[in-house]
């Protein structure tokens, strides 16, 4: 991934927790978009990848990544140069008192690695660099707002899920106020987000942009053939074994279909979690009827959704507050015509009409396993919904509307 000649100086640093990252399809999505549409960027990472693998997306992205120290203590003279010269900045002691009001409230190693990190990025920018702009609205815009308080420069962001649900409001409302080195704009990929967000904001505008699909990348949807009663019913679900994807649920749903219904599910996605949630599957006496498959590119997440009968994804609300946004994952599944069965959380309501695009239960297992078992008795139910749910992605849904509004917004910050 490194930088082509044939790209001008980098105006804009893009800043993101991890760098590539499988889960995170809609930032090199995005990121490809942008590229293309003009904008000169690098990537600067606050953490080095843990995945093996990478998306084809990734390999498209011409922009040069560069990786923050992850700990400061791992790169002690790269830092020290840093808060150096960040010292003799005229901009410094801004920069060091919104780091300090900060630290007041979160007094964390954290906290301290932040304002390092943002230090070693204005430090080491680019001559032509003229604004910043996070994927996230914690840390990795921490660490945008320091750095651009330290350059004089304009910041951005976009949110998504556990950013704006798991931030303290003191943390949320000091970044969308113009007051206090505030975001110049922000992006947030559900209106369930934005209006939380309009509504903490004193002064930075919060635009709803959603994601969508370039369905350029996907193939077209496979011909299915019609299931038959008694048929075995294929499901899967694509998301990391963590608390708000709401697996414990399915896999207790699972465990209440009845002995004669003949059903798989396969689960694709890494996950702190997944110790035991394969245990809880022995224990409910499920597992000999579920492939865990680990973490997968996307040609094998599409190709797995094409054999799938129906996708499942208990999404919920974590005991920390932390959620889903719109899950992209739930439109790549639409894309290929695959049925949909999912939670009323959050924004995936924006996408599904429960009845119309999907269906949409509560996450009680009873409740999941009653939707299960219409999806086996009832053929006819799948195309019917599965149908509707890709007009609605067509329609509605698409990447490029997305990436046009968010070019503009970034050319005009830069200017």
């Amino acid at each position: 991934m490194t930088q082509s000649n044939t790209i001008p100086e980098p105006a804009l640093a893009v800043v993101v927790k991890g760098w590539p990252r499988l889960s995170e399809t809609f930032i090199a999505q995005e990121l490809v978009a942008l590229e293309e549409t003009g904008i000169a960027f690098e990537i600067w990472s606050l953490r080095h990848p843990t995945d093996t693998k990478t998306h084809p997306l990734h390999d498209r992205l011409q922009a040069r990544v560069r990786y923050l120290p992850e700990y400061l203590e791992d790169e002690p003279d790269r830092v020290a140069a840093a808060l150096k010269a960040a010292a003799l900045r005229p901009t410094y002691a801004a920069a060091r008192a919104a780091f300090e009001r900060d630290l007041a409230r979160d007094a964390t190693p954290n906290r301290e690695r932040r304002f390092g990190q943002a230090c070693v990025l204005a430090h080491e920018a680019p001559a032509a660099l003229r604004g910043l702009y996070a994927h996230f609205l914690h840390t990795p815009s921490s660490v945008a707002r320091y750095a651009a308080i330290l350059l004089d420069l304009p910041w951005s962001f976009s949110a998504h899920a556990k950013d704006i649900w798991t931030s303290p409001e003191w943390e949320l409302r000091e970044k969308l106020s113009h007051d206090s080195f505030g975001a110049s704009f922000g992006a947030t990929c559900t209106g369930f987000g934005a209006t939380h967000l309009q509504g903490l904001s004193s002064g930075t505008p919060v635009d709803l942009v959603y994601h969508g699909l370039d369905l350029q990348r996907f193939p077209a949807p496979p011909e299915r053939p019609v299931r038959i009663v008694g048929a075995p019913l294929r499901m899967m679900s694509v998301g990391r074994l963590v608390e708000k994807k709401g697996f414990d649920r399915l896999i207790a749903a699972l465990a209440l279909l009845p002995s004669e219904m003949d059903w798989h599910w396969t689960h694709i996605g890494g996950g702190a979690l997944r110790d035991q949630m394969m245990q809880a599957a022995q224990d409910a006496q499920v597992g000999h009827r579920i492939t865990w498959r680990g973490a997968c590119d996307q040609p094998e997440v599409i190709e797995a959704m094409r054999a799938a009968d129906v996708f499942v994804l208990p999404s919920r609300v974590a005991e920390d507050g932390d959620r889903d946004g719109l899950p992209n994952v739930l439109m790549e599944a639409a894309s290929q015509k695959l049925p949909i069965l999912s939670t009323p959380v959050s924004a995936i309501p924006e996408f599904i009409d429960t009845e119309v695009h999907g269906i949409l239960s509560d996450d009680d297992p009873a409740a999941l396993a009653l939707e299960m078992k219409r999806f086996a008795q009832d053929p006819a139910l799948g195309p019917r919904l599965a149908d509707a749910a890709f007009t609605r992605l067509r329609r509605d849904f698409l990447m490029a509307p997305g990436i046009k509004h968010l070019s503009r917004r970034l050319h005009e910050m830069l200017a």
